[in-house]
């Protein structure tokens, strides 16, 4: 027999062989992926952010809605700590930082809304997608700038994960003459 022939026939039998062992299932659960390498929650606290409580909406919605793995919020704004908020038009009351500041302020309250949701912010597996609306006066154009805030916060929270697609957009006026809304749309475990 030739030795090509040979070889043949004994790889053919050990796929045979491969074929008909049994295989067998581990009786054990998975584990849910740890999808970082530290922990989200820390990380927040290490960039000096404390949560706040999320309150009630002040209306006929819910602050976030899930269904399946995805979590709308709605819209936040840039509440500050003592309770009020910042307002007034960027690019005539405010300056592009402080709209950035405003943004992160915004990015703040999605994060509180989506820890009262899922319960632990370890479990985001992306940020989605981004829609922040800008109170701008009418010749404002750096609408990104500003929305920058929010996302800047994300990547810093989350890292290559919070990488959203987004919309930056300016508007005529906002709730309450807030400076900055922003919704977000979030993958999670």
């Amino acid at each position: 027999m030739h030795l090509s022939k040979y070889l043949f026939l004994i790889t053919c039998s050990l796929l045979c062989l491969k074929c008909t062992t049994p295989v067998t299932q581990s009786t054990e659960t998975p584990k849910e992926e740890n999808m970082y390498a530290y922990d989200v929650e820390e990380k927040i606290k290490e960039l000096g952010i404390t949560l706040p409580e999320v309150g009630p909406p002040v209306a006929n919605y819910v602050n976030t809605v899930r269904t399946g793995n995805l979590v709308y919020t709605a819209g936040k704004g840039p509440n500050t700590p003592d309770g009020g908020y910042i307002q007034g038009k960027v690019g005539a009351d405010l300056t592009v930082e402080q709209g950035y500041e405003a943004a992160k302020l915004a990015g703040i309250q999605l994060l509180a809304a989506l820890k009262a949701e899922i319960g632990d912010l370890n479990k985001v597996k992306r940020i989605v997608k981004v829609l922040g609306m800008v109170n701008a006066a009418p010749n404002f154009t750096d609408h990104p700038e500003v929305i920058n805030g929010c996302s800047d916060l994300m990547v810093a929270v989350f890292g290559q994960r919070a990488k959203h697609a987004r919309a930056a957009v300016g508007m005529g006026s906002l709730p309450r003459n807030i400076a900055v809304e922003i919704e977000m749309i979030v993958e999670v475990q």
